[in-house]
């Protein structure tokens, strides 16, 4: 049984922050991608609503996924995220079935 998992996190920008979070969501990307654990991190922006964003992500194990929650930048984001956030990121993790 395979132990990856699929982040798929929501994040909606405050009125008129839209490209501002938008610059800083896909600042993370690349060192997310670097990351040994990292089997894919994708950046989406809402057609229907530019203020909505969606990271899908895939990792390796629960393990890695720890341990990209405990990186610099992305620590950074949260600490900042009330400037540009409309309100919490909705972090929602799966198992892979099938």
């Amino acid at each position: 049984m395979t132990k990856q998992l699929t982040v798929v996190a929501t994040a909606r920008a405050k009125p008129g922050m839209e490209e501002e979070l938008g610059k800083r969501l896909l600042a993370l990307v690349e060192p997310s991608r670097a990351e040994e654990g990292c089997l894919g991190y994708d950046m989406h922006q809402s057609k229907d609503d530019p203020a909505v964003w969606l990271a899908y992500e895939n990792w390796r194990s629960e393990e890695d996924l720890a341990l990209h929650f405990e990186m610099p930048y992305l620590k950074a984001f949260g600490d900042t995220g009330d400037e540009v956030l409309a309100g919490p990121v909705d972090v929602r993790t799966f198992s892979l079935k099938s």
